[in-house]
């Protein structure tokens, strides 16, 4: 497979699959193959061959569907294509596999999260034809993520394995049938009928696991016992004894942990018995944990939901019919623990569903919001976690520290909970705690809104938790710096309002609504739209029901308010309608005081509008929108996923397209193939490369333009195949310079705009800007010191002091070290963006660089420069005309060199302030005294034609005058077809005053070495320092870009080579086939397609 699609070792297949491709309207049978990051294909049938290779990263969209064209296949889209496959054997099995290789892809475009391959993924017990290793890799995460979903549980647990079974249900005196899933901390059991059963035991509640007597009615019976009295029997389990043993193995694990967690069992508080005497809310953590820090022991909102702190009138009594329905409420819930169970042993059923739907008490609602979450599990098992990040996160200065400062007092600013310093100082400590935690999220807004109705019914470390569960589980990717999550979410509401309500769907498209009004909902659960009492029901609902319960509350209100926006002309208009409608949900069985809500505002006119009860809302969401099922909206999540992030990487790739665009000579559509390169080859290292620094290079809250930055060796891959400057196998030594040059901060990283300031250097502006940049190429620091032969004598021709910034980080070392002190610089936990403000306006105060501020070039370092222009033109197509050309020049500034020395005439080194003002002086008097007769030899060459016949008659003895008068070499060239020296007749060779035309090498085809340490120039003279180079170099020689550039001006081949344009079209058209190439050998044969 590998050899077929050109990928390298590290590419691994998943599977392969038999299928047809559809190529117009005609079937081609062959190969599906499934790499970690490929799709491909591969057909050979009646001598015509199909390949195709494309990255799960491109791809936009991934559907199974059946049409009458194409029967029951697969349909890949990618931006610039649409592929059908089918005819597969199992195509449910393939499109899954799909399914979960582009989400791991779509995961690397998100954070980063590249594919590792599970190595404590046990072996199977005996070899499993034609699975691979990684594709039972793959259905095992598929698994562990749809087990922790049902359950709830944290996302280390990893399923084991399950079992049918049947399960004794004591409130109905039934065996209902199921499966037991067993994992390394907990056994659950989900009923084969939906909702009629739901059990999570931990581990850590199990007292005893025995088998009981098994009989007719009751086969392979287990019974399972826990610390709160609880008994658990299941049967018709298949292998009871081996179950039993790994339960077993399980519980060894457990108890191991046991004493980290005993400071809360000494406490008295276990999760199934709770400390019901308090008058506080029942808590898993009413005791807080010894390693709690001074300050938060003292605070009350340590122990205490601030709701319990500051709800003055509790009295059931003096709150009448209200207080009255809260204690039936209570005393309803405690009857259900009764029957059922409490804590998180308890059994769930719809029974359990219809009391959340009839609303939760008051005093109950942490604790459930807790179990419904599975917050509870992790802060269990995590004891004192939540005061250790307090402790490291508080008082430490980052961007998200700032942010959540900023928007504490605007945190449910109407309720007398956060109108104090108590309060607020809870929710900085939460939210702060979190940032530390993950970084990664850090914080974003809407998150202060949630987290404090979180604070008003649980302790700072139960809001923490739950606050965890919410943005890591429940709502998943909501709170990062895209919201992307919010925005899946947004795309699946849209498409449930098509199916549902097909006749407001497209009016509201119209709109523009939805986009608008989603976002606010879904971020906040409701809180910041509706009255706080009302909202909070829905909160309720949602811990219980997850996102399922937010889409069906959403259709219901566009339903209920349907005639009114089909009227509505504007955004605004329907914005205003579904305002007043949310402003009026009323919760009439609150106890709590009415908090004003400020959404009120948009009320007005003469009628007030009719009140609507959360309660029937709710009633009226599952009346009509039950059929949604958690199952569909997850894989709607995924199709929606592809789409958003396709989306945003578009809208990164315009801001930076436009961004740069003023600024650089290529088009927009040009820019925006050469981002697609850049991010292709940025993307190819993060998961063929050999280690995680690719992707650690990447930080989502950076501004787009530096998300994507790439390395030396992948900047050499690109510059190879995208520069016009083609030196053959010195390319790579001057992608090494142009790298360096483009370094600017020394971080051995360079982003999309230091990447096309280079291309288009070489590609745009006029002789003197493609010159200059090549003139750059050949100076420090793009000429590092192991090119050059002494730094030290270098630097006296550079002016600028770079001693520091050499210090502070040299232009080649440790990667990983650059890398990481940068990070250092900008802050380990967020990026300051005053860094890259003030950045970008220094770039736009600088001023432009003028061919006057060029330092001067040394001897060593133009003969780097002759080095690179003659491989330059070694397979140009008027190369025989250029080598005359740079001969030519090479000897002029050769002599402009020995002269300007010796009317320089400096026996030592002179201060570096007046070194520069001599030298310009000195050096702009060379050209005048050079003397006429080489003026007009000069012309006289330019000018004068040499016949065909005149010039290969001279070659023999040209070639010979060369070798002997001109160039001095260790090996003997021989002069064949293409040298240079057939150019020159006998009378220039004879020409001492006209300095060759080829005075500087000998030539065929001239390589880096072939101006050797023993190469004698011409043009010095032969005793003189410079005349030999490598033994020794003439530290007073030197040649300014002026210089360079006037000399270069005479020659017209010269002169048309940099003025030539080059479409870069092409170049990007080539570096695309050449990141695969294919083999297209035509006895392949399929029967070896095995990886």
């Amino acid at each position: 497979m590998r050899k077929q699609f050109g990928m390298p070792e590290v590419e691994k297949l998943v599977n392969y699959y038999s299928c047809s491709y559809w190529k117009g309207r005609v079937p081609r049978q062959g190969w599906l193959y499934l790499t970690v990051n490929h799709l491909c294909f591969y057909s050979f049938l009646l001598g015509k061959e199909v390949t195709l290779v494309v990255q799960w990263v491109d791809v936009t969209e991934l559907e199974k569907n059946a049409t009458l064209l194409f029967p029951e296949c697969i349909k890949v889209n990618t931006r610039d294509k649409e592929l059908y496959f089918s005819m597969f054997l199992n195509i449910n099995e393939t499109f899954k596999l799909m399914e979960q290789l582009a989400n791991i892809a779509m995961r690397q475009l998100l954070d980063n999260e590249g594919f590792l391959e599970d190595r404590s993924l046990p072996k199977p017990v005996r070899p499993l034809k034609n699975i691979s290793a990684l594709k039972r890799d793959l259905d095992a995460r598929a698994k562990n993520e749809c087990y922790r979903a049902t359950f709830r549980l944290p996302k280390d647990e990893r399923l084991d394995g399950h079992t049918d079974c049947t399960l004794w249900t004591p409130f109905n005196k039934m065996h209902i049938p199921g499966q037991m899933f067993i994992s390394n901390n907990y056994i659950c059991f989900a009923s084969k009928e939906e909702e009629a059963c739901y059990l999570i035991i931990p581990l850590r509640e199990v007292t005893v696991v025995e088998k009981a007597d098994s009989s007719s009615v009751l086969p392979s019976p287990l019974s399972i016992s826990t610390k709160s009295k609880m008994t658990f029997l299941f049967a018709n389990l298949k292998d009871r004894d081996f179950l039993v043993q790994r339960i077993s193995d399980f519980l060894q694990k457990t108890s191991a942990k046991k004493p980290r967690a005993s400071s809360r069992e000494k406490a008295g508080v276990t999760d199934s018995a709770r400390g019901e005497e308090s008058d506080l809310p029942a808590s898993p953590s009413s005791t807080l944990s010894s390693q709690l820090t001074t300050f938060l022991e003292e605070a009350p909102t340590a122990s205490h939901g601030l709701l319990k702190l500051f709800q003055k009138n509790s009295s059931t009594e003096v709150l009448g019919p209200k207080g009255a329905k809260e204690k039936m409420k209570e005393e309803s819930w405690n009857i259900h623990f009764f029957e059922y169970g409490r804590g998180m042993c308890m059994y769930r059923t719809a029974k359990t569903r219809e009391l959340v739907l009839k609303g939760i008490p008051e005093s109950l609602r942490g604790e459930l919001w807790l179990l419904f979450s599975g917050a509870w599990n992790e802060m269990v098992t995590h004891p004192g976690y939540y005061a250790e990040l307090v402790e490291k996160s508080m008082g430490k200065q980052s961007l998200a520290a700032e942010e959540i400062e900023r928007d504490l007092h605007r945190s449910m600013p109407e309720h007398p909970a956060f109108q104090n310093a108590m309060g607020i100082a809870a929710l900085r400590r939460v939210l702060t705690a979190y940032a530390f935690r993950n970084p990664t999220i850090g914080y974003c807004q809407a998150m202060n809104i949630v987290t404090s109705v979180l604070l008003l019914y649980g302790n700072e470390e139960e809001a923490f938790w739950l606050l965890v569960a919410l943005c890591e589980r429940m709502l998943p990717d909501y709170y990062n710096t895209r919201v992307v999550g919010a925005l899946v979410d947004q795309g699946i509401f849209e498409e449930l309002t098509r199916e549902f309500l097909p006749q407001l769907s497209e009016k509201m498209q119209d709109l523009g609504v939805i986009s608008t009004i989603s976002l606010s909902w879904f971020l906040t659960l409701f809180l910041s739209v509706m009255p706080f009492e009302s909202a909070v029901v829905i909160v309720d609902c949602f811990f219980y029901e997850g996102i399922k319960l937010i889409l069906q509350v959403s259709l219901a209100i566009l339903d209920a308010n349907m005639e009114q926006l089909l009227n509505c002309s504007d955004e605004g208009e329907a914005m205003t309608v579904l305002g007043r409608y949310l402003d009026n949900v009323v919760n009439k069985q609150s106890v709590s005081p009415p908090i004003p809500h400020l959404h009120a505002l948009l009320t007005s006119g003469d009628e007030p509008p009719p009140e609507i009860d959360i309660f029937e809302l709710l009633k009226t969401s599952y009346e009509k929108f039950s059929s949604l099922r958690g199952d569909d909206i997850e894989q709607m999540r995924f199709k929606q996923r592809l789409k958003v992030i396709q989306s945003l990487e578009d809208t990164a790739k315009r801001s930076v397209v436009r961004a740069i665009s003023s600024d650089i000579g290529f088009s927009m559509e040009e820019l925006e193939e050469l981002y697609m390169v850049f991010k292709a080859k940025y993307l190819m290292s993060c998961y063929w490369g050999n280690n995680r620094m690719a992707a650690i290079r990447r930080d989502q809250s950076l501004p787009y333009l530096e998300q994507y930055r790439i390395d030396g060796n992948q900047f050499r891959e690109l510059f190879v195949s995208l520069t016009p400057w083609t030196c053959g196998s010195h390319t790579p030594v001057l992608a090494g310079r142009m790298f360096r040059l483009l370094d600017e901060n020394k971080d051995s990283l360079i982003n999309f705009k230091e990447f096309v300031t280079g291309m288009s250097g070489m590609y745009h502006g006029d002789l003197t800007e493609k010159l200059k940049v090549l003139y750059k190429l050949h100076l420090p620091p793009a000429l590092s010191t192991e090119e050059a032969e002494s730094a030290l004598e270098a630097a006296q021709y550079f002016p600028e002091d770079l001693s520091a910034e050499e210090a502070a980080s040299p232009e080649e070392g440790n990667k990983n070290g650059d890398f990481k002190d940068k990070r250092e610089e900008k802050g380990a936990s967020s990026p300051d963006y005053r860094y890259y403000l003030q950045m970008w306006a220094n770039e736009k105060e600088s001023k432009k660089e003028t061919i006057k501020d060029l330092p001067k070039m040394s001897q060593e370092q133009f003969i780097e420069l002759c080095k690179t222009l003659y491989n330059m033109f070694s397979e140009d197509p008027v190369e025989q005309e250029l080598y005359h050309a740079i001969a030519t020049v090479a000897s002029l500034l050769l002599r402009i060199g020995e002269v300007g020395k010796k009317f320089s005439g400096r026996p030592h080194k002179k201060p570096e302030g007046n070194s520069s003002a001599s030298n310009d002086q000195d050096l702009t008097s060379e050209e005048e005294s050079l003397p006429s007769e080489h003026k007009q030899s000069l012309a006289g060459e330019q000018h004068s034609p040499v016949d065909p016949e005149h010039r290969a008659a001279g070659d023999m003895h040209s070639g010979k005058t060369l070798r002997e008068n001109q160039l001095v070499s260790e090996e003997g060239r021989g002069e064949g077809q293409g040298s240079p020296s057939q150019l020159l007749s006998d009378d220039e060779t004879k020409d001492d005053m006209s300095m060759s035309s080829y005075s500087m090498v000998s030539t065929s085809s001239l390589q880096c070495e072939d101006i050797a340490d023993d190469t004698v120039l011409v043009g010095c003279e032969a005793g003189s320092p410079a005349s030999r180079y490598g033994s020794t170099i003439d530290t007073d020689w030197s040649i300014s870009f002026e210089q360079i550039l006037a000399s270069i001006l005479t020659e017209t081949a010269l002169v048309n080579f940099f003025e030539k344009k080059v479409d870069i079209g092409l170049k990007i058209k080539d570096q695309k086939k050449m990141e695969r190439q294919f083999s297209s050998s035509s006895d392949y044969e399929l029967s070896s397609i095995s990886g």
